[in-house]
């Protein structure tokens, strides 16, 4: 088993019924002229109801009134169908839409890192559920023999020597070879494979197109075979659009939610992160609505960044209802998971700095919370910038408090001295050079604060910072 093929026969209403707040509706895509309406598909809900694909829409409407239309755009299939493209590139580097209705990808190589077949299998089968998309799954020994018998099972594995036994249970109809083949073996009595297996080479190749033969050969290979693979875009980009104008900001959270899980299955597929993306709220009379959402260090966990596009959201005022919305991302630079211990005792419900820290901005806003870079000065005030990059290596200093004020103030009253001076003499090169000698003291009230004195002013303490 080399090769797993990922069927998408409901593709088309499964990308309309993942953005739907209540998917197990009655719901259908509709097709063709405005006057001739018909059903290009539908749901199980749809179909516990009478309703069939082919039905016109006029014929459906006298059987109930009770379902959702949509209007089918095969862009919208197309989209979908790539961002599980992409999803599948998470699992293997060698992923083809080649085949129709279906996504392929080779696992031999994955087998180190993902198991072997059946663990793989729940794995792929856990994730389209979790997307919304219903699917079969088959591995076999080459991507054309895992298409042809996904068409007839749901989930199956089969290893070379029970390739041809597999293979020969499947009927004509749904082995890929064209219409016209079909038909004419079909008249002739052959209704499974292994009846064409058998066929006279030299008779199949008088009788019929090349494309059947070479079909018939891809289908029993056991050799690699050639597929245009999938190469994922550098940016991504992704719409939805709603049925009527939405009026309120928490109707938003559940298509906001489908766009960032969207965007965090494009970016763990890159292997990358997202630094910055931008939401668009399209309204029928008034221009587009636009919130950027930065970060200051690229992220992609899916939860994260609902969090902050939600935080934001909040606070943002749209001036009409939306009918449609996007996610557009183009700033993608790699992504470098955070360390952890081996033995985190953090408490379960602690959040990450990280992602404490972007809660923060998106609750205070971005002027209310910087990142904070070391800089090569050794006075207090100067040691660091809110913009820069971190050095590599940071200096050995002696302790330092964690809260700094903006200048150093008088310091009244007795304090109790508790290590030795260190003394920081610098600036002169700038006209505000210091001459400080910095002790930690504690304070009457017991408070442990960082202090000086001056050789310029002897007796005179200047506090410079608290210690927690």
């Amino acid at each position: 088993m080399r090769w797993a093929c990922v069927l998408l026969p409901h593709l088309a209403i499964d990308a309309v019924l993942r953005h739907q707040s209540d998917p197990d509706a009655a719901h259908v895509l509709v097709t063709g002229p405005v006057q001739r309406r018909i059903l290009h598909a539908v749901n199980p809900a749809a179909r516990n109801a009478g309703l069939q694909p082919g039905m016109l829409l006029s014929a459906a409407q006298l059987l109930t009134h009770d379902f959702h239309t949509h209007v089918y755009n095969p862009e919208q299939e197309a989209t979908a169908r790539t961002m599980l493209a992409m999803w599948a590139y998470g699992f293997s580097s060698q992923v083809s839409l080649a085949l129709p209705h279906a996504i392929v990808l080779e696992i031999a190589g994955s087998r180190a890192l993902f198991g072997e077949w059946p663990d793989i299998s729940r794995r792929l089968s856990s994730e389209l559920d979790a997307m919304g998309f219903r699917h079969r799954l088959v591995a076999a020994p080459n991507p054309h023999a895992a298409w042809v018998l996904a068409r007839v099972h749901r989930e199956l594995g089969v290893d070379d020597g029970l390739l041809l036994q597999a293979l020969g249970h499947v009927p004509i109809e749904q082995s890929g070879l064209p219409a016209d083949t079909v038909t004419t073996l079909s008249r002739s009595g052959l209704r499974k494979l292994r009846q064409v297996f058998v066929l006279p080479r030299e008779s199949m190749a008088r009788r019929f197109p090349p494309t059947a033969l070479a079909h018939l050969d891809a289908l029993r290979s056991s050799d690699a075979i050639s597929l245009p693979l999938f190469v994922p875009p550098d940016r991504f980009e992704s719409r939805i659009e709603f049925e009527y104008e939405v009026e309120s900001s928490q109707a938003l959270l559940f298509p906001l939610r489908r766009l960032t899980a969207d965007l965090a299955t494009f970016l763990a597929c890159r292997d990358g992160g997202v630094q910055r993306y931008t939401l668009v709220f399209e309204h029928e009379k008034h221009p587009s609505s636009t919130l950027q959402i930065g970060l200051l260090s690229p992220e992609r966990e899916a939860n994260v960044l609902f969090d902050l596009a939600r935080s934001r959201l909040d606070h943002l005022a749209l001036p009409a209802g939306v009918r449609g919305m996007q996610l557009r991302a183009d700033e993608l630079p790699p992504f470098v998971p955070a360390s952890r211990d081996l033995f985190d005792t953090r408490p379960q419900q602690a959040v990450p700095w990280n992602q404490l820290r972007e809660r923060l901005r998106a609750r205070l806003g971005d002027a209310s919370v910087q990142n904070v870079v070391l800089h090569p000065d050794h006075r207090p005030e100067r040691a660091t910038r809110s913009t820069g990059m971190q050095p590599k290596r940071a200096p050995v200093l002696p302790q330092r408090p964690a809260w700094l004020l903006p200048r150093p103030i008088p310091l009244h009253g007795s304090v109790e001295v508790l290590d030795v001076p260190e003394r920081i003499e610098s600036g002169w090169w700038d006209g505000n050079d210091v001459l400080r000698d910095y002790q930690r003291v504690r304070t009457r009230d017991g408070q442990i604060a960082w202090a000086f004195r001056s050789p310029k002013m002897p007796g005179q303490w200047w506090l410079q910072g608290w210690f927690a």
